[in-house]
């Protein structure tokens, strides 16, 4: 991974935070659920207002603990997540995605790592991630990193692994 650091996200990040995301649901997705779905996951989940907000408010409870970034010295956002604690003892990440010109570089396990000692330091013993389609492309990441499909039915496309 060479000196990719994990850090919060700043302000001045969230342009490349939401074209990340948007990048990464349209190349990872388009052939899974279609353009007019992908497009709405985009709208609903990539807009920069929305990520300048979420940036700005870190730690606001429980339920949000704030956007990561990856970045090298002097050089750009190479990947993203955020996450929380919406539950008592279950951290959830609401987003992972790296670009993609620099994955299997251990930017992916380095961002999930830091998401992960949030939720332990917010009490979670567990942690879980909704999957858009039983073929989503992070599932190989996620089987690596202990995630499976809980016992009890959690509703959707859900994988959890122990903290």
């Amino acid at each position: 991974m060479g000196h990719v650091a994990v850090r919060p996200a700043v302000e001045a990040e969230a342009p490349s935070v939401s074209r990340l995301m948007a990048d990464s649901l349209r190349n990872g997705y388009l052939s899974l659920l279609g353009k007019a779905e992908v497009e709405r996951l985009v709208g609903r989940y990539c807009s920069l207002a929305r990520i300048r907000t979420e940036i700005g408010a870190p730690g606001s409870g429980p339920g949000w603990l704030g956007w990561l970034v990856a970045v090298e010295p002097g050089g750009g956002v190479l990947g993203a997540a955020a996450g929380g604690v919406a539950e008592a003892g279950a951290g959830e990440v609401y987003c992972l995605c790296v670009n993609a010109d620099r994955r299997r570089e251990g930017i992916g396990s380095a961002l999930l790592e830091t998401v992960s000692e949030q939720q332990r330091g917010a009490g979670a013993r567990r942690q879980l991630i909704s999957l858009h389609s039983p073929e989503d492309p992070l599932l190989p990441f996620l089987s690596r990193h202990g995630f499976r499909p809980p016992e009890e039915d959690l509703g959707g496309m859900r994988y959890a692994r122990p903290l």
